[in-house]
């Protein structure tokens, strides 16, 4: 069949919407009309070249949509049915699957190639050439094929328009939070950068039972949004952050920071480690450019203050019983989802969308679809 998507085709270079050529689902496969992808940061590091992932390749990683055409060997997945895609498959039999990592599955390795997890091949086809797809998905698009491994059925009330922030940014935000934080009752949480990801981090920690919840960023618009999802004080940078949460802790400082920037730098781990208390815990989310070798830090301070500097993917969670978690959640009025998104676009806007994320203008950009 014929749909459209947006493709990359080479580094430091606009998105192209142009009709490409879509096989049917081989084995294990399920075709997918998309009704919304969210515009996550991570799509504009394949733009700039820190996720060196093979181009030509379409891009989106955040989508929901209907299951229109089921391949052999589908078992649990038909016609009709509503998914959430998770940008990591989770096979459900790998060592990390099957010990309740499904954020760190093996088919994860695949994704820099992006193309089928089943055979290597595509099922994506423009101006002659094979395309691969971000995280094997390729949102920005009308239509797509994929693994039944990365699809999330969920119930058919829920606005696919907000379910598909829970592909990446909703999860990676709270569970930093909730799993790789491990935000108790009472403590002082930092979240440095308020996108997709921040905002929900601070929704975690707020559920988690926070007492003091600091959103750092130096745009004024999403520090006062921050508020919403219940932040209790603001900062323009960690550096700024210092003396007022110094205060407001009593000297202890922040047991938890969650570093959540668009693009992290090394240079910024002794500043974060400095807004961290005795004990407390740095989680690295954000992602920093491949090359990128190197940071600033006392390693003296993680001795002698037992401090703990760890990573995140997926927000450490199981995204098969995470989304309709957080779905659930949302349903009953306890996680905002609607706050999330600043401005909607078309297909045909995603520049448009990726220049206001650029300046600051969107918590979560979404495109919609017809």
């Amino acid at each position: 069949m014929q749909t459209k998507a947006a493709i990359l085709w080479e580094v430091d270079s606009p998105w192209s919407v142009e009709d490409i050529e879509l096989d049917d689902p081989k084995a294990g496969e399920v075709r997918v009309k998309l009704a919304a992808s969210g515009m996550c940061h991570s799509d504009e590091h394949l733009v700039t070249g820190d996720l060196p992932f093979e181009l030509p390749i379409i891009g989106g990683h955040e989508g929901a949509g209907v299951v229109t055409k089921v391949g052999p060997d589908v078992s649990w997945l038909e016609e009709g049915d509503h998914v959430v895609f998770g940008f990591i498959p989770s096979c459900g039999r790998c060592p990390s699957c099957s010990t309740g990592h499904q954020n760190l599955c093996d088919l994860g390795a695949l994704m820099g190639l992006g193309m089928q997890a089943s055979d290597g091949t595509s099922r994506h086809h423009g101006q002659g050439k094979d395309l691969g797809l971000m995280c094997m998905l390729g949102t920005f698009a009308h239509d797509t094929v994929v693994n039944e491994a990365s699809c999330i059925k969920i119930e058919k009330d829920i606005p696919l328009e907000r379910a598909c922030l829970l592909g990446c940014g909703v999860v990676t935000g709270w569970g930093s939070s909730v799993y790789a934080a491990e935000v108790n009752p009472g403590d002082v949480v930092a979240v440095v950068g308020v996108g997709g990801i921040g905002a929900n981090a601070i929704q975690g920690a707020k559920l988690a039972g926070a007492k003091q919840i600091w959103a750092i960023d130096p745009v004024e618009s999403k520090r006062e949004k921050a508020m919403e999802f219940g932040a209790t004080h603001t900062a323009a940078s960690m550096a700024e952050a210092m003396e007022p949460l110094g205060e407001a802790s009593w000297g202890t400082m922040a047991n938890k920071v969650v570093l959540t920037m668009g693009v992290g730098s090394g240079e910024l781990m002794a500043e974060a480690l400095a807004l961290t208390a005795k004990r407390g815990r740095v989680v690295v989310t954000n992602i920093h450019p491949a090359m990128e070798a190197s940071a600033s830090m006392s390693l003296l301070d993680l001795t002698l203050m037992e401090k703990q500097v760890v990573g995140s993917l997926f927000g450490s969670g199981n995204p098969r019983a995470d989304i309709p978690k957080l779905l659930s959640l949302y349903r009953e009025g306890q996680l905002d989802l609607d706050g999330l998104v600043t401005k909607t676009y078309t297909l045909d806007g995603v520049n448009d969308g990726y220049d206001d994320m650029r300046a600051g203008k969107n918590i979560r950009g979404v495109m919609v679809y017809d």
